[in-house]
């Protein structure tokens, strides 16, 4: 029916680890920027020690961001980025935030960085070139 779709089915993956990683760099470069006032919003969150929590989250976007954009060990950071965002989650619940405005952007990074564990990097992936994994 689509005999031309096998040829562009690996360029979604691309374009949603891309994405992801945009989103989780832009987000995380503050975060990195200014250690000491992420930890005290981390502690202000309930997240304490925030200086741990904070620095842990500021890594794990920046450098998580920029290995979805060029697909290294996509699998391990999916994973790293769906217990964040479980986390997230939980936390929004727990403090009724509604879902327009508070918890929906949480949600749809939650299920995007599942699909991504499922699928892995693709084939425009490092981990393809390196380890031979989509």
């Amino acid at each position: 029916m689509f005999p031309l779709y096998f040829l562009y089915d690996q360029w979604p993956v691309l374009i949603l680890r891309v994405a992801l990683g945009i989103i989780f760099i832009a987000h995380g470069w503050p975060k990195l920027r200014d250690l000491k006032r992420n930890a005290k919003n981390f502690d202000a969150m309930g997240f304490r020690p925030g200086a741990l929590f904070g620095t842990m989250a500021a890594l794990l976007e920046f450098f998580g961001g920029i290995a979805l954009i060029v697909g290294l060990l996509v699998g391990a950071f999916s994973a790293l980025f769906a217990l964040e965002f479980a986390v997230i989650l939980i936390w929004r619940w727990a403090k009724r935030s509604p879902l327009v405005g508070g918890w929906e952007f949480d949600l749809l990074i939650l299920a995007a960085v599942i699909a991504l564990f499922a699928l892995g990097g693709g084939a425009f992936s490092l981990d393809r070139i390196l380890l031979g994994v989509l």
